[in-house]
């Protein structure tokens, strides 16, 4: 079949691309997390703006996006897993892209009128209006994470057929765009504010919303169309069988007299009845939250997603936390931002790398090179925080900030706290910006810091895509919405506690401390990662040595991983 298509003509081979349903995922996702990574490093800047040059809101925002991923993942996850995928799609594309153009909308109003509205009713009409819109930048991103999950966890898993190879390149293709955009987009938005103004930028976030919208549409029924396996679902096939069984059961019994067959009937539909009473659906959400945990934690790569949300528990990020402290050790925003650029370089290169790994060595020991490889990289972070200039100091206590803005040098607590956490969620990157850094007597820690964190991530990149196709290839097609919402809600999880570990040690003499806490959750993670792929090609080696054996059910079915 390959060398059939080998002797089309080059033409004909690249039409047959550009129509093809891959690449037209390619180009709706494009489209998608280009508005995405435009929305996540503006609304930083406008919550930054709106309150004074006070990080309060973003924090709030961060806070609040984080806790309801934690709590609703498995829940969306659910709903992805009981509809029909194009369904799915698309009224999680209209929700993202309809509350960010609102969001976008109120605020140009605020903008336009912000002096106004802070004399009306004393301020709570303008703090209404905050209010608004972290809720509704909040219900944007819950969508988001509904598409993400069935575009780049189910639709991608479908078309790529039963080819691994052809799922890894996607997989690959996909990871590509996201780290290009992640760059791109934030660079044009904020040239738009920047000789333009925060309301321009919010009329040009909202008409791109609009734009992205209609096109991405009709891109998922394009793809929905060019592959006939997306309208096949078992989860949602399973329950119309169960259904259709149960009314055809109800006509048989009626048209019988035995007692016996009729008391079934009875309990079956009390059993309904039970179902669809107020107190069932209204407890219908705590039990999905508990089914989904349950079912993710009895998934046979539970220790694989569980090492990839280990790695969310850490400073060694591009995110403001560590572009801070750079800062501070006398870096300035040109030099951070030749280094995002950088990291970026490397972020791709490892994304490269893992395509060509899994070729030569399998998926299971992709991961484990990619963990040494980060860990080996990490080895120059934890080296910075005793080499010289670094500003590292144990005795100087990590909650003496916290507790200086909390009650000031007097000892009892202010009235008005003016305290705010420097901190942003993980999505809000690349939104401080340095006009002047301070000079340090020597810039060996910092360099060694960065050289760190930056090489890590080709094992970083590459350790995501390997969990991310184990994720895909071994859990079962009726559970891969809950499992992936699951999932989302740990990396959230982790992702939380490392903010909340930098607002109790937020003075830069700490931050060595936390970087060999963060460099310590990472091992923990690959050590997860280790056990899982110690335990899976033992049984696999011990399969093959043994021909008669019979397949463990509780060892995962990794024949194409390995």
């Amino acid at each position: 079949m390959d060398s059939a298509a080998s002797k089309k003509p080059f033409c004909e081979r690249v039409h047959e691309f550009f129509t093809s349903a891959k690449f037209l995922i390619y180009l709706g996702h494009s489209l998608s997390t280009w508005g995405d990574r435009m929305w996540n490093f503006a609304v930083a800047v406008f919550l930054v703006e709106l309150y004074g040059n006070s990080l309060l809101l973003t924090a709030v925002y961060g806070l609040v996006v984080a806790g309801s991923v934690l709590l609703l993942g498995a829940i969306i996850g659910d709903w992805v897993d009981k509809n029909p995928r194009l369904k799915v799609a698309q009224t999680s594309l209209v929700v993202q892209n309809s509350a960010v153009i609102l969001c976008g909308i109120l605020l140009m109003v605020v903008f336009q009128y912000k002096e106004r509205l802070s004399t009306m009713y004393d301020g709570w009409l303008l703090t209404s209006c905050y209010i608004m819109v972290i809720s509704i930048a909040n219900i944007a991103n819950l969508a988001s994470t509904a598409m993400s999950i069935t575009i780049q966890r189910d639709w991608v898993v479908v078309v790529a057929g039963d080819d691994r190879s052809n799922l890894a390149d996607m997989n690959a293709t996909v990871r590509i765009i996201d780290q290009l955009t992640n760059i791109l987009a934030p660079m044009l938005v904020g040239q738009i504010m920047s000789f333009g103004s925060h309301f321009i930028g919010c009329g040009f976030i909202s008409g791109w919303n609009l734009f992205s919208m209609c096109l991405e549409y009709f891109l998922l029924w394009k793809v929905y169309q060019k592959t006939p396996a997306l309208a096949l679902k078992s989860g949602q096939k399973n329950t119309d069988d169960q259904e259709l069984k149960h009314l055809n059961k109800q006509k048989e019994i009626g048209n019988s007299e035995s007692p016996v067959e009729g008391s079934q009937l009875m309990n079956e539909t009390a059993e309904v009845k039970k179902k669809t009473s107020c107190c069932y659906q209204m407890t219908e959400p705590i039990r999905t939250f508990k089914d989904g945990w349950v079912a993710y934690y009895n998934q046979s790569i539970f220790f694989a997603g569980m090492s990839l949300a280990f790695l969310y528990m850490t400073v060694l990020g591009f995110d403001c936390i560590t572009t801070g402290y750079a800062y501070t050790q006398g870096l300035n925003g040109s030099v951070l931002s030749l280094l995002m650029g950088a990291s970026a370089i490397s972020g791709i290169c490892g994304t490269v790398g893992f395509t060509w790994i899994r070729k030569k060595c399998g998926l299971i020991r992709t991961g484990f090179i990619a963990g040494v490889i980060q860990l080996s990289c990490l080895v120059l972070c934890v080296a910075s925080v005793f080499a010289p200039g670094s500003p590292f100091d144990l005795s100087v206590s990590p909650f003496e900030e916290v507790l200086k803005h909390l009650f000031g040098d007097s000892g009892s607590l202010r009235e008005s706290p003016t305290f705010v956490p420097t901190i942003e969620p993980q999505i809000q990157t690349n939104a401080t910006v340095f006009e002047e850094a301070p000079q340090v007597e020597s810039y060996m820690s910092v360099s060694l810091l960065f050289a760190g964190v930056i090489a890590a991530r080709i094992g970083l990149w590459s350790f995501d895509l390997t969990v991310t196709q184990l994720i895909q290839e071994n859990v079962i097609e009726s559970e891969r919405g809950v499992i992936n919402g699951v999932q989302n809600s740990m990396n959230y999880l982790l992702d939380l506690l490392h903010f909340i570990m930098v607002i109790l040690a937020p003075n830069p003499e700490a931050f060595g401390l936390l970087v060999i806490i963060s460099v310590s959750f990472v091992a923990m993670g690959h050590m997860m990662y280790f056990r899982f792929a110690y335990k899976t090609l033992r049984s696999r080696l011990f399969l093959f040595c043994s021909p008669e054996q019979k397949p463990d059910p509780n060892i995962p079915s990794l024949s194409n991983s390995v």
